[in-house]
């Protein structure tokens, strides 16, 4: 599951994403209402975790806002106050979940993980382009029948890079989402496991799927 946690405070924010990456979350943090929306555009969410006392735009803003788009993503509401009136407010605008600050991260894990099951009734699992299939729960791929082994790295990058199909992905955003790096070692290490990467699903099939757009990043999809 792809985990999108919005939360100001940099230690909450930091604490939540550890947390999660450690029980095998890929997560993406933004410390703002006012950046969620850009970012529910260009990357495919399982579940937003989102505090409701935020700068600029607060949370149960944000999250109207998301339903009014028929964006259906699961929200876990985190508040420092825990009246009722407010746990209605955030219902009534389409949270799905609500929890209190402070919290015990086990209780913020397993609801996170109870939102993926009830989502993923009518979710589907599987990455699909062409006839290559990426299954997002057992991190199996297969390509024509033929199934292939990849790392754990190598997973997060395919799954990155498909569910951001049809859209370049620059070298600095495979950084940020496949290896939580702010900023550009100066290495070639994107390079590396894209080439291993496009071994495994590329070389031995048709069509080529993934693609080098020259001076920005890559991209998926079935035309060069």
């Amino acid at each position: 599951m792809r985990i999108l946690v919005v939360e100001d405070e940099k230690k909450t924010a930091s604490f939540i994403r550890k947390a999660l990456q450690a029980e095998g979350f890929a997560v993406d943090v933004c410390p703002n209402g006012n950046e969620v929306l850009a970012a529910v555009s260009t990357t495919a969410f399982d579940g937003i975790i989102l505090d409701i006392m935020l700068p600029g735009r607060d949370g149960l803003s944000v999250l109207r806002q998301l339903r009014q788009r028929s964006d259906t993503t699961p929200v876990l509401l985190l508040s420092a106050r825990g009246e009722v009136n407010e746990r209605v407010d955030g219902l009534n605008a389409g949270a799905d979940d609500y929890l209190p600050k402070p919290f015990v991260i086990a209780e913020l894990v397993a609801r996170i993980r109870a939102l993926g099951r009830r989502s993923g009734e009518t979710k589907s699992t599987v990455l699909r382009l062409s006839d290559l299939l990426l299954d997002t729960v057992t991190h199996e791929a297969r390509r024509q029948e033929t199934r292939i082994e990849l790392t754990t790295r190598e997973y997060l990058l395919l799954e990155f890079l498909l569910r951001s199909a049809g859209r370049i992905c620059s070298r600095m955003a495979i950084l940020e989402k496949v290896w939580n790096y702010d900023f550009d070692p100066g290495s070639n290490l994107v390079d590396v496991y894209i080439k291993r990467v496009r071994e495994k699903i590329d070389d031995a099939f048709e069509p080529k799927l993934l693609h080098t757009v020259r001076g920005i990043g890559y991209v998926m999809k079935e035309t060069p």
